[in-house]
């Protein structure tokens, strides 16, 4: 079976984005353009991907590193004839070569799919991605023959009255047999305004070949939405961000607020979780099924495991298991493991500690660098004081021990199983099994202070 191959052009300087980063770098729902399209590229199972690079060539291949495909440079940006020309030694002699844009972000898998499909079925030489626009102004035209093939792309200013009303429009998606497309790359010349090199005359020296050129309308024109502002940038976010809520919701998923949430791409959320305004899911989060989301909540790169309820708090880089309840106001950092049926209340805040089933920590806490066990109680205002200036130390807590409240452990130290640190005490030495553990000043009275105070004043 003939190789399929897809040419990305991802070369632009998109000057009107006003950003040193390079255009297809910016991000929509937490993936960058070019990111989003490869991704939806290879779920078209499509493996031969191509990326055409130019400015800010450097930072897009260090992007797409860990992608798993090739790259060409296009030194100079000579339009998009020239782009595709310098992938042509890396595309195969045989099979079915797509050709997208790096800054589409909201193309689809589907319709990659039904496109390649209807390309082969029809046994086209090329075809072109097209959409029906209302108001197709600015678009090159799609004029076809009576036989309904290309017979010409016609840009608007070329344009005839009769070839205004056509409301079909060029996308800038193409598929090519790849034979008859290397074989007319060369063909191309920049006899224009630009002086630039345009695949869009491939459609015309098919024409003068013979060549069969069909065209498949998309059922969603916002697809091929270019992206080449911020405003732009914007309006595809927003886009995105509606695709998925609205895909979610069709999985089982309740929003109090569809407009007021922020979910990132590659976010999942299972079924009769219910999302609350503000919340934002970021990266890769997994959140289980009958979750709830509290308000203003952030989740980044976080597992939530089922029947978790989170309340406006952040957690990144982290798990929560079955049962837990978090927040108000808790704040997970990077390499937490909260247990099952675990509370972890507000103000409380936990950094690369993992903390054991049926445990709780309910307000004015910090738990850093630590192992806390099963059924342990942490009590307001405890402290794990894990850094010494210069290094951070552990600090451990067995099964069933309680820690009073307004104690500081400070780490190197362990907390054995039942052990029991009373209130206001400093913890330096290991707490043997069921001890307890008391370090406090004994309490004196002075007599009179207050009274000799106020004469003194």
């Amino acid at each position: 079976m003939a190789l399929n191959t897809a040419v990305i052009l991802a070369a632009g300087a998109g000057t009107r984005m006003k950003s040193k980063i390079p255009k297809v770098l910016h991000k929509v729902c937490g993936l960058s353009m070019i990111e989003s399209v490869i991704k939806e590229v290879k779920s078209s199972h499509i493996e031969n991907i191509i990326v055409v690079i130019g400015n800010g060539a450097e930072a897009v291949e260090e992007e797409l590193s860990d992608m798993n495909v090739s790259f060409v440079l296009q030194k100079e940006q000579l339009g998009t004839g020239h782009a595709v020309l310098q992938a042509k030694d890396s595309i195969p002699d045989s099979g079915d070569v797509i050709v997208l844009c790096g800054d589409m972000p909201l193309i689809t898998q589907e319709t990659i799919k039904a496109f390649m499909r209807y390309h082969k079925e029809n046994n086209h030489d090329i075809s072109i991605l097209t959409a029906e626009l209302e108001n197709p102004f600015g678009y090159g035209r799609i004029v076809k023959d009576d036989n309904g093939l290309v017979n010409k792309i016609v840009e608007q200013k070329d344009a005839s009255e009769d070839e205004l009303l056509i409301k079909e429009v060029n996308s800038g998606v193409y598929c090519f047999k790849a034979g008859i497309l290397k074989k007319h790359l060369a063909d191309i010349d920049n006899r224009n305004a630009q002086n630039e090199y345009y695949l869009t005359d491939l459609i015309e020296i098919g024409v003068r070949n013979k060549y069969d050129i069909g065209a498949f309308s998309l059922s969603d024109p916002k697809e091929i939405m270019g992206v080449n502002s911020r405003k732009q940038l914007a309006e595809a976010e927003s886009l995105m961000r509606q695709r998925i809520v609205e895909k979610l919701m069709e999985s089982g998923v309740s929003f109090i607020d569809t407009s007021n949430c922020y979910i990132d791409k590659e976010v999942e959320v299972g079924m009769d979780t219910v999302i609350y305004p503000g919340v934002i899911l970021k990266g890769k989060t997994i959140i289980g099924e009958n979750c709830i989301i509290g308000q203003n909540s952030r989740i980044e790169n976080g597992t939530i495991e089922d029947n978790v309820k989170i309340q406006s708090s952040v957690i990144i880089d982290s798990i929560v298991r079955k049962g837990t309840n978090i927040g108000p106001f808790a704040y997970l950092r990077p390499g937490s493991s909260i247990g099952q049926n675990v509370k972890i209340g507000d103000f409380v805040e936990v950094k690369n500690a993992s903390i054991g089933d049926g445990s709780k920590a309910s307000h004015l806490a910090y738990i850093g660098d630590a192992e806390v066990g099963k059924n342990v109680n942490i009590g307001c205002g405890v402290i794990f004081v894990n850094y010494d200036g210069k290094n951070k130390n552990k600090i451990t807590v067995e099964d069933d021990a309680f820690i009073g409240s307004n104690v500081n452990l400070i780490a190197p130290v362990t907390v054995r199983k039942r052990g029991f640190v009373a209130a206001g005490t400093t913890v330096t030495l290991e707490v043997p099994d069921g001890a307890l553990c008391i370090g406090r000043e004994k309490q004196k009275h002075i007599k009179n202070w207050v009274d000799r105070k106020k004469i003194k004043e």
